[in-house]
């Protein structure tokens, strides 16, 4: 690629500032997500600048998010960051298609299982009282997105575990079991993803993710219908509460 023609005149952009320009729209524009960059040496040749120039150039891409370093390895190419709203009606599908992305729900395990401690403290249920389990896989634009867990109790949402299959569940809950539900709480934690989370968001166990912990009720009664835990690649998600 041919070098920038730096404006060094007086009132123009600080150097630093033209080239971290200038990079900015060939990561937008050149490369993709998991590519790595020239290495600053060669940078700094393109440019004609001293490396201490250069570096300050990429930090601005390394702050915006569009680029991570890796010690020894080299600077890569980041997943562009997707604004997920946290809201009162939040619907994963409805929110993401809105933003002109492709996306799926895979149901990765449905059980019928015990309420224990925090479940059943959530959903306001007695120890013992049998719930749904279900863990599903979002993706979006086929690449993996985030993780959920969440447990309903069986006697007021059955059809969940006999029926639900794919597409968004809060839109099955309301077509199949006559249930509107809203979010009354979201918790948000940086945690280091369990090795199967990793595996199925495809990231590395290094890389933090970002836990939500919600609760959603009945629009009628507000009692317990939902407890849900996600986990979010957090490398690719931008959580945005709107209450």
């Amino acid at each position: 690629m041919s070098a920038l023609m730096i404006n060094r005149g007086s009132g123009s952009l600080p150097v630093y500032k033209q080239i971290s320009e200038s990079l900015r729209q060939e990561v937008q524009n050149l490369y993709k997500a998991g590519d790595i960059l020239p290495t600053e040496a060669e940078l700094a040749k393109r440019y004609n600048v001293n490396r201490h120039t250069l570096r300050r150039a990429v930090d601005e891409l390394v702050e915006d998010g569009l680029v991570i370093r890796q010690h020894g390895k080299g600077t890569f190419v980041l997943a562009p960051t997707i604004d997920y709203v946290i809201g009162a009606n939040t619907r994963f599908t409805e929110n993401l298609e809105g933003l002109g992305v492709t996306t799926q729900s895979r149901v990765l395990r449905k059980q019928i299982i015990p309420a224990r401690g925090g479940v059943a403290e959530k959903l306001q249920i007695e120890e013992g009282t049998e719930v749904i389990f279900l863990e599903t896989l979002r993706e979006v634009d086929s690449k993996p997105f985030c993780i959920s867990s969440h447990f309903l109790p069986l006697e007021r949402a059955p059809e969940v575990f006999e029926n639900y299959q794919s597409s968004s569940l809060h839109a099955f809950l309301e077509t199949e079991c006559s249930v509107k539900i809203k979010r009354t709480e979201s918790l948000i934690s940086a945690v280091s993803p369990l090795e199967d989370d990793a595996l199925q968001l495809q990231m590395p166990r290094n890389m933090p993710a970002l836990r939500v912990k919600s609760l959603n009720v009945e629009m009628d009664s507000l009692k317990p219908i939902e407890y849900v835990v996600t986990r979010f690649r957090g490398d690719t998600a931008q959580l945005s509460i709107q209450p």
